[in-house]
């Protein structure tokens, strides 16, 4: 694995790394590695909330019966008249 050195961090973008690094109980240079990976759009990406149940109530949910009753309703439209393709 390569070595790369940057120089000329100020002070405050120093101090920020160093609390993350400790709120996150990891070394900087953890930190640093996943910041740059994020950045660049490499590595591990964290898996996507499963947010549907808060938009449950605009959406609608319907129980099993309402749901068969709505497709009883369309079983007309699944009928093919051949005299509609000719």
């Amino acid at each position: 694995m390569k070595t790369i050195s940057i120089h000329g961090i100020d002070e405050e973008t120093e101090k920020a790394l160093k609390v993350r690094a400790k709120s996150e109980a990891r070394s900087v240079n953890k930190v640093v590695k996943e910041i740059i990976a994020k950045s660049l759009g490499i590595g591990p990406k964290p898996p996507l909330p499963d947010n549907r149940a808060e938009f449950a109530d605009l959406c609608g949910v319907w129980t099993k019966e309402e749901a068969d009753r709505f497709l009883e309703s369309l079983e007309d439209l699944e009928v093919i008249d051949p005299g509609d393709w000719r």
